[in-house]
């Protein structure tokens, strides 16, 4: 069982992308947050395989969760999922080494292309 957790402070997102992501994943246990603290208490206590972050939140943004992600477990697996699509917060945000970046909406095209990383990564464990 793959566990997922969604961080975004839009219920709808939530609920697109978990929705998207189950016809992809077919054994997966999804989680959701609606910030960016609550995210990262989630991330402690669920060691999820996979995280989606938006980067767009109020309280503690995506980038900054990502950042405090990464101080404690430097080989979590962050896909970004967000409207933000400057190049300069682009750049920042990869040099984070996340898996992934997706531009928002997300679609049945952009799971299928992060799903095969996912696949990549745990060796066909899907």
């Amino acid at each position: 069982m793959i566990k997922i957790l969604i961080v975004d402070d839009s219920v709808f997102s939530q609920k697109i992308t978990a929705n998207i992501l189950r016809k992809h994943v077919e054994q997966s246990e999804i989680y959701f947050s609606a910030d960016g603290w609550e995210g990262l208490k989630k991330y402690q206590e669920l060691k999820p395989d996979y995280v989606f972050v938006d980067l767009l939140m109020p309280g503690l943004d995506g980038q900054s969760l990502i950042k405090l992600i990464k101080e404690s477990d430097s080989t979590a697996n962050i896909i970004v999922v967000t409207a933000d699509v400057q190049n300069h917060v682009r750049e920042e945000i990869e040099n984070l080494h996340i898996m992934s970046f997706i531009n928002k909406p997300f679609t049945d095209e952009k799971a299928q292309i992060i799903c095969n990383i996912m696949k990549e990564k745990d060796n066909g464990k899907q």
